[in-house]
């Protein structure tokens, strides 16, 4: 049986993480929760980058890594698919699919924090749902502005931003009442494809608020990629028993 590294980040390599036996090494960076009810081995805190990760590896006697990070955690990405290479093992990731907008929606991507600032001095009430990247950002508040950062932590905010610290999944009314009670008339959001923070585009379309989209960095290729826990599961079950899988 090969030993699997899962490098999490994502709530679905927490699904894998659980189906995983006392061989394998689950690898979380640290940031937010960290399961205590795990079969497999866990892993807490980074490597020191792609030749670190290469070095836990050989180390460890790894066969076979699997990337569950985050989309936009695209340095961890890069890391893993250079230690593979080093290594000389495979490397495999789980990428949700992106969200895609409807007719309804006013959805506007922007590159980085610089268009981002540009796309929003028109409006008034901004919801920023990108982590905490924008508490590094709350000198910048333009006087006209007032913003809600909602992040996993609550944070200090100032006068002119309020910082909620709150975890998903949520869901439609809970998410409808924040818009409303502090009249956001933009959102701002990363294209991150899960489920558990989509109801707030749904609330978007609804109230016809524009969303600003940060778009997805360039991710390494890699041998093998998935779209869903099921394919994942799927693909390691036939490892486990020798058997082909059906290819990407």
């Amino acid at each position: 049986m090969k030993r699997i590294l899962l490098l999490g980040g994502v709530t679905e390599a927490l699904a894998i993480a659980r189906t995983l036996g006392p061989e394998h090494i689950y690898s979380l960076a640290g940031v937010g929760r960290v399961p205590t009810d795990l079969n497999c081995q866990l892993k807490v805190g980074g490597y020191g980058g792609a030749e670190g990760l290469a070095l836990f590896i050989r180390e460890q006697g790894v066969d076979l890594l699997l990337d569950a990070t985050h989309p936009y955690a695209a340095q961890i990405s890069r890391n893993a698919a250079v230690a593979t290479g080093l290594s000389g093992i495979e490397c495999w990731a789980l990428r949700r699919p992106t969200w895609q907008p409807g007719p309804d929606d006013d959805w506007r991507e922007v590159a980085d924090w610089a268009e981002l600032t540009t796309a929003l001095q028109p409006f008034k009430r901004p919801l920023f749902t990108l982590g905490r990247e924008p508490l590094q950002h709350l000198h910048e508040i333009p006087g006209h502005q007032f913003w809600t950062l909602r992040a996993l932590d609550p944070y200090p905010g100032n006068e002119r931003c309020e910082v909620i610290g709150a975890r998903g999944p949520f869901h439609l009314k809970d998410e409808r009442a924040l818009f409303q009670q502090r009249q956001i008339d933009v959102l701002i959001s990363k294209n991150s494809g899960s489920q558990a923070t989509e109801p707030k585009l749904e609330v978007a379309r609804e109230l016809r608020v524009p969303v600003l989209v940060l778009k997805r960095p360039a991710l390494p290729e890699v041998d093998r990629v998935f779209g869903s826990v099921e394919e994942t599961l799927q693909a390691l079950a036939a490892l486990a028993t020798g058997q082909p899988s059906p290819r990407e």
